[in-house]
């Protein structure tokens, strides 16, 4: 067998040099497991204003709602995306100190790690970035 040849053994792909991974891949698989994030965050939030004695409980609630429709929709169109590129994120990890993603591309098997410290800021930047379009 030639050493550029694929292998195929049971469900993994090896091969003596794995087709490189674009860079617009892993930013949208980074996306993706950090709108997951925004969307517990919203989640949270929600309700957590339900039970809070603010003066406008149901104003706030809607526009966190409606972040997380915005939300929602971006989701769907990264799946669609992935579901082209042949992108399959199988598995998150939370640890103590961040956060494990593996994911399938292309048939080869990738993982990459976010601290939380990260993960949080990322977080913010993305909710600023809904609220400020």
């Amino acid at each position: 067998m030639a050493a550029n040849e694929e292998e195929v053994r049971g469900r993994v792909r090896t091969a003596a040099h794995p087709p490189i991974q674009t860079e617009e891949e892993l930013v949208l698989v980074k996306r993706y497991v950090l709108l997951g994030i925004v969307m517990r965050i919203l989640d949270h939030d929600i309700r957590v204003i339900g039970t809070s004695a603010i003066k406008l409980p149901r104003f706030y609630e809607s526009m966190l709602r409606g972040l997380q429709d915005r939300v929602l929709l971006e989701l769907a169109a990264i799946r669609r995306q992935f579901r082209e590129m042949g992108i399959k994120v199988y598995e998150e990890k939370r640890e103590t100190d961040g956060l494990h993603t593996e994911y399938v591309c292309r048939g080869y098997h990738h993982r990459f790690f976010m601290l939380w410290g990260f993960v949080k800021a990322e977080s913010e930047r993305v909710l600023k970035q809904y609220l400020s379009s």
